[in-house]
C-alpha cells in the first residue's frame, strides 16, 4: 500500500495524566501532573502515533473536526493535511490548543508514512547526524537544595554534558541556588538557567551579573518572551551569556518577528506546540535564514527524529518529566549514549509502541 492507493480510514486521540513524582515549578507556575495527548491515525493495517503535551480537550478537537479533515485522504500528501487542518481549525482559533492538536496529528501522518515507506522517521526527514545531544533539565524551583544538586549531577553521571535550572520563584534566593548548582555538577560542566519570563529587565540584568560568577552561560526566557525589546536589551548587555526563547511560538510568523528584532541567541523551537515535525521544519528553515541555531524544547524522544534532520542544531531539551513519561508510556524509544540521543533507524516510523497496560490507569475519561 504506497502513494495514491492508500487512505486514511481513522483518526483518534486519547489523553493521558501522569502525576510527577515530586512537587514541581517555575518562575511563573507549578504543577503536580502532566497530561500527553496521543492521536492515532490508520491506514488500512498501518497506523501512526504521535503526541503533545496539552490540556485533555485537545483530543476533542483530533476526534473532530481534524478526523473529518483527514478522512479518506492520502497520508504521502502531508504538506496539502497539514495547510487542511489549520483551515479547519480557522473559526476555532488555532493558536494555543488547535496547533497542539494540528502537532500530535503531524508527528502520527510522519510516522504512519514512514512505516509505509518502511523507514524510520528520521531516514524519512533526511538526516543531517546521527545523533542529538541533549542536556539535562529540571531543577525546579520546587525543589530544595539537596533535590536541586542530586538531580543535575545524576545527569552529568549519565554523560549529559551540560545541564538546566529553574529559577525565578525566589529571584533572592537565586544566586545561591545557582551557586549550588555549580558545585554539584563541577566546574567544566556548562550551567543553563530558564527564568520562564519570570524577571523584570533591571531584574534580570543584575541576577544575571550573579549568575555569571557561577559561569552559566544560557538564560533562557528572562524577561517575557513576548517582551522583544526586553530580550534584544539583554541579549545586548550579555556578551558571554547566550539568550533564549522561542519556545511558546506557535507558526513561522512568531519566530520571524522574534529572530528580525534581534532578540535571542539562539531560537528553541517546540514541535508539540508549532504544527508537529512540519511546523518544527519551517521554524528551523527561518532560524536558518537568519543565521541562528536552534534548540528544541522538551519531549525529548519525539524531537530526536527531526533533530537528527535540522541544520544548526545546539542541542535538544532532555526534560525531566517528559523523559520520565516518555519511558514509562512506550517502548522503542531513542537511546541515550554518551550524552545524545540515538535514533534507531532499523525501526519504521518514530519506532514507538504503547505499553498498553501500564498506560490506562492515566487515561483521561473522555
Amino acid at each position: 500500500m504506497t502513494g495514491t492507493t492508500a487512505r486514511i480510514d481513522h483518526v483518534d486521540a486519547t489523553a493521558y495524566t501522569v502525576p510527577t513524582d515530586a512537587p514541581e515549578a517555575d518562575g511563573t507556575i507549578s504543577w503536580d501532573s502532566t497530561t500527553i495527548v496521543i492521536a492515532t491515525v490508520r491506514c488500512g493495517d498501518y497506523q501512526g502515533l504521535g503526541y503533545t503535551y496539552t490540556h485533555a480537550a485537545a483530543a476533542a478537537l483530533i476526534a473532530r473536526p481534524l478526523s473529518g479533515v483527514l478522512h479518506d485522504t492520502d497520508p504521502m500528501d502531508i504538506p496539502h493535511l497539514w495547510h487542511a487542518m489549520r483551515r479547519s481549525l480557522r473559526n476555532i482559533g488555532c493558536p494555543g490548543l488547535g496547533w497542539m492538536a494540528i502537532s500530535a496529528v503531524d508527528h502520527a501522518l510522519w510516522d504512519l508514512k514512514a512505516r509505509l515507506l518502511g523507514v524510520s522517521v528520521a531516514t524519512l526527514l533526511g538526516r543531517a547526524r546521527k545523533s542529538a545531544p541533549v542536556y539535562g533539565s529540571g531543577g525546579f524551583t520546587s525543589y530544595t537544595i539537596d533535590q536541586l544538586q542530586t538531580q543535575l549531577a545524576g545527569y552529568v553521571e549519565q554523560g549529559i554534558a551540560r545541564v538546566k535550572m529553574k529559577v525565578g520563584t525566589h529571584p533572592d534566593q537565586d544566586p545561591k541556588r545557582v551557586f549550588a548548582a555549580r558545585e554539584a555538577i563541577g566546574e567544566p560542566i556548562p550551567l543553563m538557567v530558564d527564568a520562564n519570563g519570570a524577571y523584570a529587565r533591571k531584574q534580570a540584568l543584575e541576577l544575571a551579573d550573579a549568575f555569571a560568577e557561577c559561569k552559566v552561560d544560557w538564560f533562557e526566557e528572562p524577561v517575557s518572551s513576548d517582551d522583544l525589546e526586553g530580550l534584544t536589551l539583554l541579549r545586548n548587555h550579555l556578551p558571554r551569556m547566550d539568550v533564549a526563547a522561542g519556545e511558546y511560538g506557535w507558526d513561522s510568523w512568531y519566530f520571524n518577528r522574534m529572530l528580525d528584532a534581534g532578540a535571542v541567541d539562539v531560537l528553541q523551537i517546540d514541535g508539540t506546540r508549532c504544527g508537529g515535525f512540519t511546523g518544527f521544519m519551517r521554524a528551523a528553515a527561518v532560524a536558518q535564514a537568519h543565521g541562528i541555531p536552534i534548540s528544541a524544547h522538551c519531549a525529548p524522544h519525539l524531537h530526536a527524529h527531526v533533530c537528527c534532520a535540522v541544520p544548526a542544531l545546539r542541542h535538544l531539551e532532555y526534560f525531566h518529566d517528559h523523559a520520565r513519561i516518555e519511558s514509562m508510556l512506550f517502548d522503542g524509544l531513542p537511546a541515550l549514549r554518551d550524552g545524545a540521543l540515538v535514533v534507531d533507524v532499523d525501526r519504521a516510523g518514530l519506532g514507538l509502541t504503547l505499553k498498553k497496560k501500564d498506560i490506562e490507569e492515566y487515561r483521561v475519561a473522555s
